[in-house]
């Protein structure tokens, strides 16, 4: 999760044009880089190439068949996982509206926009793994950051409740 108001208003700020007084791109975290994802990807390579090698000269030649499917199955359910750390959430906020704009995996967007005067953040106290952060107004309600840890979600929360609340207290121009 990033959080970058001041750099978004020197730059222009929101595509309307209006200042933003609270900027978020909320991602999913992968603890395996690039990198990492080939080390690993050798690693089980040689240990199954291994494994083959020896049931081959035993004599057992068809489990290699086994181990090499093992390895395209752990290389495509890790592809599937780095495809679904692709979605994210930008949270834009100005005076006149809070957007949100949910990209999901496959890069399709859809944007929500809430008025911040009437908007209510709302997190379980203490925040668990299962808490949901929602922000809710006019009988609409929306589930933010759900791939967040609950920690950063929390953080998120008191983040968000402080720039509107900010927003709320400076008079309008």
């Amino acid at each position: 999760m990033t959080e970058d108001a001041t750099e978004e208003q020197e730059t222009g700020g929101s595509p309307r044009g209006e200042p933003l007084l609270f900027d978020a791109l909320l991602t999913p975290h992968r603890s395996l880089g690039p990198r990492g994802f080939m080390i690993f990807m050798a690693a089980i390579s040689a240990v199954s190439f291994t494994g083959g090698m020896v049931f081959f000269l035993a004599g057992a030649w068809p489990i290699v068949g086994f181990l090499g499917l093992d390895v395209l199955l752990i290389y495509l359910l890790f592809r599937a996982n780095y495809r679904h750390g692709r979605r994210h959430e930008i949270l834009e906020l100005t005076r006149d509206r809070l957007t949100v704009r949910k990209v999901n995996h496959y890069g399709e967007e859809r944007s929500y926009e809430f008025q911040p005067y009437w908007l209510r953040v709302t997190l379980d106290d203490p925040v668990r793994h299962e808490s949901q952060l929602v922000l809710e107004s006019h009988g609409r309600r929306l589930v933010i950051g759900s791939f967040l840890a609950p920690q950063e979600r929390g953080e998120l929360a008191r983040a968000l409740e402080k720039a509107l609340a900010e927003t709320r207290a400076t008079p309008s121009a």
